[in-house]
């Protein structure tokens, strides 16, 4: 039977992307993907994931709401974005404290009514720091924890011929 040019292409395309795939699997970047890209991933790579294929109902199962929400790649963006809030809230704190200890900047600071930007920052702190603050955080895109990934590595430089 000859191959069709749909055929053909389409089978380009599998390849195409089985290359790609691959890559993620090797270089350790698909370890920081969300659930469903990793399984995804692999089972456009090697065919399956864990034993099951695309029509799997428990890998159709991982691309909804619920599912990704559950997950603990998710939880770890939301505890990401709480420490983050929290850090950027305790520096903004401590400079304002720092302003209002400056002897010379007591005109401004009345100005500026940081004694009342210091009561907000410290409200604001409070709250970042509740763990209920997480609950609310729920169905945001969290914050990305940028823990070193395998595919940051520098890539050798390509190797120059002098003439």
């Amino acid at each position: 039977m000859a191959e069709t040019p749909s055929t053909f292409s389409e089978s380009w395309f599998r390849i195409a992307q089985q290359r790609v795939a691959l890559r993620y699997l090797e270089d350790g970047c698909l370890e920081d993907a969300c659930p469903p890209l990793q399984a995804l991933l692999h089972i456009m790579a090697e065919g399956h994931y864990r034993g099951r294929d695309a029509h799997h109902p428990e890998i159709r199962a991982m691309f909804t709401r619920d599912y990704l929400l559950a997950s603990d790649w998710y939880r770890e963006r939301l505890e990401t974005k709480q420490r983050r809030d929290t850090d950027l809230w305790r520096r903004h704190v401590e400079s304002l404290e720092h302003f209002l200890a400056l002897e010379s900047h007591a005109d401004e600071a009345e100005r500026l009514d940081i004694v009342g930007r210091l009561d907000a920052a410290r409200r604001k702190l409070a709250e970042v720091r509740n763990p209920a603050y997480l609950d609310g955080l729920v169905g945001t895109i969290g914050a990305d924890p940028l823990r070193p990934a395998l595919c940051s590595q520098e890539m050798p430089e390509p190797q120059r011929k002098v003439a």
